[in-house]
């Protein structure tokens, strides 16, 4: 069953999406009222869209100059929203190829300190049992689901294994960092890999990553992840 969007959820994509695709252009000036216009939402709705956007820094509310977009230097651009906006705008070439940068640089760090976390001492905190259990299961679906002819359940459990990864890391910006990596992933499910099924060598390298986790091996769990990534699309 499909989720039910709602009002706010819809303005704020519009609105969103708008900004990142220079619809509504950096220094744009705008009120609530004409928001509510352009959406058609309530204005109570349109009040909290705005100060989510401002939030994130796309747009500044003052009480002279009323709402104005600001530039993509301001922008949040780690929040995931802004992330999946940039993934579907004009700008989608340039936010693949910072994610995969981003990636390189986090993931195989992620994985060698998960495999170092689990070999040195045993994963005593209950946070740490869970998610090495989590990447264990995601490991197991991903390898049962590798055949099946609906990738959806290879995919789900390709997105829980890396955020199991980074959990086990135990580095609190590495695990900040996850909504931004699992919309990579994301991304990548529905475009470079939509209908296709898992490539063999892929499902190694993610079983190579599970096992090297978990028997406490960092070089090989960070060698495999570095893998995983450079083969991505930048």
């Amino acid at each position: 069953m499909t989720a039910r969007v709602t009002a706010f959820e819809r303005a704020l994509d519009q609105l969103g999406r708008e900004i990142v695709d220079g619809e509504l252009p950096a220094g744009h000036a705008d009120t609530v009222d004409g928001l509510v216009v352009r959406t058609g939402a309530s204005r109570s709705v349109v009040r909290e869209v705005t100060r989510v956007l401002t939030s994130l820094g796309m747009l500044s509310a003052g009480r002279r100059v009323g709402l104005r977009v600001l530039a993509p230097e301001h922008w949040d651009t780690l929040d995931a929203q802004v992330v999946r906006w940039r993934l579907v705008g004009p700008d989608a070439a340039a936010q693949l190829t910072e994610l995969r940068a981003l990636r390189l640089a986090i993931e195989p760090a992620a994985a060698a300190d998960a495999a170092r976390a689990v070999g040195e001492r045993p994963v005593a905190a209950l946070a740490g049992r869970e998610a090495l259990t989590a990447l264990e299961q995601a490991a197991a679906v991903m390898q049962a689901a590798a055949s099946a002819s609906d990738p959806a359940e290879f995919l789900a459990a390709d997105r829980a294994l890396h955020t199991a990864v980074l959990s086990l890391s135990g580095n609190a910006m590495f695990i900040r960092l996850g909504a931004v990596i699992e919309e990579g992933l994301r991304d990548r499910a529905l475009r470079e890999r939509a209908g296709l099924p898992p490539e063999a060598h892929d499902l190694a390298l993610h079983l190579e990553v599970a096992r090297a986790v978990a028997a406490g091996e960092p070089a090989a769990a960070e060698a495999a992840m570095r893998e995983i990534i450079e083969r991505t699309h930048p």
